[in-house]
């Protein structure tokens, strides 16, 4: 019986795959998007795995609550409690849904038979996805669903189909696209299930084995690895210029030899504006990396970076007044070596009440200091790097925290184009692993390549040729540039179990730091010049017995101050003293200056004495006590 290719695609299920279809009359937009949940509800357990999708993929556990509390023999399900679908299958001969709910961080494992009537609501879900995900696991059958622009990747350009004044929210009706085959033709064609046309089942009357079966690269992944290798035939191929996929072209005949998990390492570019660019570095990556200053909003991030290693030098780029006599008040430019986590006593209201501290030692010109930090302080700090130390990607995972700032010193010379190696700065955030093919050319079997299994878009279909060589030829790995979307989808995933840390606790209204008197516009400019000066001639010294690597610190800081256009701006109007510090010192280390200046030099690493940053602080406090002098004088001739 003929029907509609809409509605036979509605009415299919995809475990019944493949069919065959004879004819018989007859773009969407990409993003992050957050589902809004359905406020339909379902009346039982039965109508839930009817219309949702249930599956063991980390998209396939939907979240329900009833209406009402669930009485099961050990356990009761309160109202309003979140309850994960996890599977669906028989047990003790009656099919049920493996569920389970979540008290005081422990999982209580339960399970529903489907005839388990109730009124059930769809939990809402924070998570975002693509619009190829949701189609595939978020649209209930027979339903549509609403969702909401996530604002992670909220640009839009001129070729955006959606209306200026869109408030982020959209209604969606699936149009699905069949990947199809033709009987004596090899190429793909796709067929959008609103077609005007009507088709009909005749799959039991025809042989499916003279049709090519194409399989995308998640159904090679699930052959048992006894099937491997294997020769296969490329139907569709990914897009790009970078080896291996410029070689994976329609028609070209590959070996796969095996199916594996690898471990990659995520990174960002470091730089201030956007969009950055994101990488998957692999272990086996053969260049070398130098250390790159970090820099720590609070004392809180100075407490979770510091380890056993190594002792934490940072310096201040943030003013902070202490409103305990206890604790320190920290100026810019104070340089620290951060010790640990304790507790101190403070006298708040006429009363001792005990907080968070670090503590720290004061670096001074010939002695240190101890000094306790308030764990809220809202400052600012920038490492200072004394090791000098050419690393390998393997021992800085080894031996060192993530993230961690680095810049290629020596590039991958294994590697034709090595891309890191043009990048001023990366951030490496964390391990992964994901999962790869082996190929190589089933002509040529010269050198074999790693080829992502879920990032990309290609087809095959397996060919009855025997493998000639059982062990692949020497493996080729790359560094993988991904997109933004996929770095979200990425990370999205790898570190569920893992909980950023808590964000410091915020000191009370009353404790919040005095204000400092402004100061006029001579005195700034007078600061600025001297700095200036000071600066320029600091530079002009031999480095050569150098001990600390804060000259982005201090070249950043002279940048900003050369310029007549951002002292004007800055002298416009009265501010902070330390203000004028602040933006030298905390302008980007990685920035534009760095960026045009490595060009030249691609691997010229100044270490600039940390003197500097010391002496440039007490230029700043010599010429405010100064200024307060000269006010004090003027007062008394009035």
């Amino acid at each position: 019986m003929a029907c509609t290719l809409e509605k036979f695609i509605h009415s299919l299920d995809p475990r019944a795959l493949p069919r065959v279809l004879q004819i018989q009359s007859g773009i969407y937009f990409q993003g992050l998007y957050k589902v809004v949940a359905d406020k339909t509800p379902y009346i039982s357990i039965e109508e839930i795995t009817r219309k949702v999708a249930i599956g063991s993929t980390r998209f396939g556990h939907p979240c329900f609550y009833s209406s009402e509390d669930i009485k099961l023999a050990n356990l009761t399900i309160k109202q309003g409690e979140q309850i994960n679908f996890n599977s669906v299958e028989e047990v003790n001969g009656t099919m049920a849904v493996n569920c389970g709910v979540v008290r005081n961080n422990q999982s209580h494992s339960f399970t529903l038979p489907l005839s388990q009537e109730g009124t059930f609501y769809e939990c809402e879900d924070d998570q975002i996805y693509t619009l190829k995900e949701i189609a595939e696991w978020k649209i209930p059958r027979c339903r549509n669903r609403i969702v909401k622009l996530s604002n992670t990747l909220h640009s839009w350009d001129s070729s955006n189909p959606l209306p200026d004044n869109f408030d982020g929210c959209l209604i969606l009706t699936p149009v699905y696209e069949v990947q199809a085959v033709m009987k004596f033709r090899k190429d793909i064609v796709h067929i959008l299930s609103d077609l005007d046309v009507e088709v009909k089942d005749i799959t039991d009357c025809y042989d499916i084995s003279s049709f090519l079966q194409p399989l995308s690269l998640e159904d090679v992944f699930e052959r048992t690895t006894m099937e491997f290798p294997m020769v296969a035939e490329v139907m569709e191929g990914p897009l790009g210029r970078q080896k291996p996929y410029n070689l994976l072209h329609i028609g070209k005949e590959i070996v796969i030899y095996k199916k594996y998990q690898a471990t990659r390492v995520l990174a960002s570019e470091i730089r201030s504006d956007s969009p950055k660019r994101h990488f998957l570095i692999p272990m086996t990556y053969k260049g070398k990396f130098k250390r790159r200053p970090r820099e720590f909003p609070t004392a809180y991030d100075l407490e979770i970076a510091r380890s056993e290693r190594e002792q934490l030098h940072v310096v201040a780029t943030k003013a902070f007044d202490s409103p305990h006599a206890e604790l320190f008040s920290v100026s810019v430019g104070d340089q620290f070596l951060v010790q640990q986590r304790q507790t101190s006593e403070v006298l708040y209201e006429g009363r001792k009440k005990v907080i968070d501290v670090l503590a720290c030692e004061q670096i001074l010109s010939d002695t240190y200091k101890e000094v306790l930090l308030p764990m809220y302080m809202e400052g600012g700090f920038v490492e200072v790097i004394h090791d000098k130390k050419q690393y390998q990607l393997s021992e800085i995972c080894k031996e060192f925290r993530l993230p961690f700032n680095v810049k290629v010193s020596v590039r991958d010379l294994s590697i034709k184009e090595d891309v890191l190696a043009a990048v001023p700065g990366l951030q490496l955030e964390e391990e992964i692993t994901d999962s790869y093919l082996l190929i190589s050319s089933a002509s040529s079997p010269v050198e074999s390549w790693e080829i992502p299994v879920y990032r990309l878009n290609m087809s095959v279909h397996l060919l009855s040729k025997d493998v000639q060589a059982v062990l692949p030829p020497m493996t080729k790995t790359t560094v993988e540039e991904i997109s933004e979307e996929e770095y979200y989808m990425v990370r999205r995933f790898e570190n569920q179990t893992l909980h950023p840390p808590p964000r410091p606790p915020k000191k009370p209204a009353a404790l919040a730091p005095k204000p400092v008197s402004t100061v006029s516009k001579q005195v700034i400019s007078d600061v600025l010049q001297a700095t200036k000066n000071f600066c320029v001639d600091t530079t002009k010294k031999s480095c050569a017995n150098q001990a600390a690597d804060v000259s982005e610190l201090q070249v950043s800081c002279q940048n900003d101050l050369v310029h007549h256009d951002n002292v004007k701006d800055m002298t416009e109007k009265p501010t902070l003293v330390e203000a004028a510090v602040i933006k030298g010192l905390t302008n980007n280390p990685l920035g534009k200056w760095e960026s045009e200046k490595e060009q030249e030099e691609e691997h010229n690493y100044e270490y600039v004495d940390e003197n500097v940053i010391e002496n440039i602080r007490k230029v700043f406090q010599d010429t405010t006590t100064r200024n307060k002098d000269i006010l004090s004088e003027d007062r008394r001739d009035i």
